[in-house]
């Protein structure tokens, strides 16, 4: 009968390990903001991260050195890049501006508000006073930039005439208070359990909102057919 070899198993080609660390980076940002809808930015350790991501905390710190930082890092990556996509449709747009609005809130929501991302919200309105200099840092990467983005696009209908003469940043905050009030529901009490059987789902919300925001926005008639049904 052959004896069982003894020998442990070769390592993986340089190929692989290099492969396995370039993706560190994502694989830690991942396991950073499902800890940080879960438990909060507070509550979690930097342990849990690199235990989630399944490295040591030192090499977690090769990449991140603080928590604070991988907290900024899970931000720019959750928001930073579609922010950028918007401005770049926004500079290569020729057509409705109300089609463009309507595509950037529906955008918005498929890909970070109904997403872990959309926790990221909840987490700042929770903590902000705590974390200053992390709400300031929330507020300039992902504030100001999204409102200065859907202000200019109201500002270009304004002035073309599509819509109504209206204050471009009131109109931000009506456009966008619905879509924040069922992010903070989905990751408060939402995310508690079952709520009232009548509830409707989010997306049928969100189709209201941005009918009845046409029918006060469009410089029109009312009653025709709004952007936001059309679509």
């Amino acid at each position: 009968m052959p004896r069982a070899s003894s020998k442990t198993a070769p390592p993986a080609p340089a190929s692989a390990r290099q492969r396995r660390k370039a993706a560190r980076p994502q694989e830690l940002l991942e396991a950073a903001l499902a800890l940080f809808v879960e438990k909060g930015f507070a509550a979690t350790r930097s342990e849990e991260v690199a235990a989630r991501a399944g490295v040591s905390k030192g090499t977690l710190y090769l990449y991140y050195p603080s928590k604070e930082e991988l907290f900024k890092a899970v931000v720019r990556e959750s928001f930073g890049t579609k922010i950028a996509e918007g401005v770049s449709e926004l500079g290569k747009h020729q057509g409705s501006m109300a089609e463009l609005l309507t595509w950037m809130l529906w955008s918005w929501w498929e890909r970070m508000g109904r997403t872990p991302a959309g926790g990221i919200h909840k987490i700042m309105m929770s903590e902000a006073r705590n974390f200053p200099e992390l709400a300031a840092f929330y507020n300039d990467e992902v504030i100001e930039p999204s409102c200065a983005l859907l202000a200019e696009v109201v500002r270009r209908g304004v002035a073309s005439g599509e819509f109504r003469d209206v204050d471009p940043d009131a109109a931000v905050m009506v456009l966008i208070g619905p879509m924040l009030h069922l992010v903070l529901h989905e990751h408060s009490i939402g995310a508690a359990g079952p709520t009232h059987d009548h509830k409707p789902e989010p997306e049928k919300v969100l189709q209201l909102q941005l009918e009845l925001m046409f029918e006060g926005l469009l410089n029109r008639p009312r009653g025709g057919t709004s952007p936001a049904a059309a679509a």
